[in-house]
């Protein structure tokens, strides 16, 4: 859809006002503070993955007891794998401060999924995202796990999930900040790096028009988790999830900017809440956090 030149001045005069406003200054400061322990931190994103769990939950007492109530209500939720899947050109150390609230909240199995820094194809990604879900399938003896996916890894994990059959292994797919509605900083990087990745997130591509297709009996949920201070998002809402087929909730958060979502205490615990009710069917139930009695932050 065109925006004409009045609506994109009144666009970016609301995102400035935004900015500026005491909570947006907050936003800022942490997003700063965040990307630069994550610089400091990224290195360290590319040494294989240390496995402290096993195919067992933790043992409820070494959890303290304000965290030992996923396990007391849900072994099977605490016991599932859950895989965390970073964005462009990054790596598992954004998943750092997350990885550690949900073991915090007993869940045994969490683990970071490292694609190559070069990708340049959604479909690839997705394709091997699912090579490696059914490795840990394999490893696990567990026939579905949950995804968190952050930025272009959740538009990857939704390509996998909604066109690759995935939905048969993901029970829950979490997103934070993923543009699927495209993005239009995508656009304009297209025009200084032609490349297909910048086209495939542009808002109106073939693969954006291709995840709006009819996904009729998708079996997995979905939470698309979004900010009104993404820097990288534009629109904001092209991060939600908008689809008539498939069970999703979204969630604003706001106040945070783009890389300051997977290391947030309350998406941890947005996060947290979605994973720790295992519905056997694989139903859907509001995710609004009445049902969950954790807070892992």
């Amino acid at each position: 859809m065109a925006v004409g030149v009045g609506g994109t001045g009144r666009a970016a005069s609301r995102g400035l006002r935004r900015l500026t406003s005491p909570a947006g200054l907050r936003g800022v400061g942490t997003e700063l503070a965040w990307v630069a322990a994550h610089a400091a931190l990224y290195p360290l994103g590319f040494r294989p993955e240390r496995r402290d769990g096993g195919a067992e939950p933790r043992r409820i007492d070494d959890l303290s007891p304000q965290h030992r109530g996923l396990l007391a209500h849900d072994a099977a939720a605490a016991a599932t794998p859950v895989l965390l899947v970073h964005g462009m050109v990054d790596n598992r150390s954004i998943f750092t401060l997350m990885c550690r609230s949900l073991r915090r909240c007993g869940f045994g199995q969490v683990r970071t999924v490292n694609y190559s820094v070069f990708t340049s194809d959604v479909r690839v990604a997705a394709a091997g995202l699912g090579r490696t879900v059914e490795q840990v399938c394999a490893d696990t003896g567990y026939e579905r796990v949950h995804l968190v996916a952050h930025s272009l890894g959740g538009v990857v994990a939704r390509y996998y999930v909604q066109r690759l059959a995935g939905d048969a292994r993901v029970h829950t797919l979490v997103t934070l900040g993923a543009p699927h509605g495209g993005t239009l900083a995508a656009q304009v990087a297209a025009r200084v790096l032609p490349l297909r990745l910048c086209r495939q997130l542009r808002p109106g591509s073939d693969l954006i028009a291709e995840l709006a297709e009819p996904a009729p009996g998708c079996r997995t949920r979905f939470l698309a988790v979004w900010s009104d201070l993404d820097q990288l998002i534009y629109p904001k809402t092209n991060a939600r999830i908008e689809h008539p087929d498939l069970v999703a909730d979204n969630v604003l958060v706001p106040g945070l900017g783009h890389m300051s979502l997977p290391a947030a205490a309350q998406v941890a615990r947005t996060v947290s809440r979605a994973l720790a009710h295992l519905d056997p069917d694989g139903t859907h139930w509001d995710i609004d956090g009445t049902r969950s009695d954790i807070d892992c932050a």
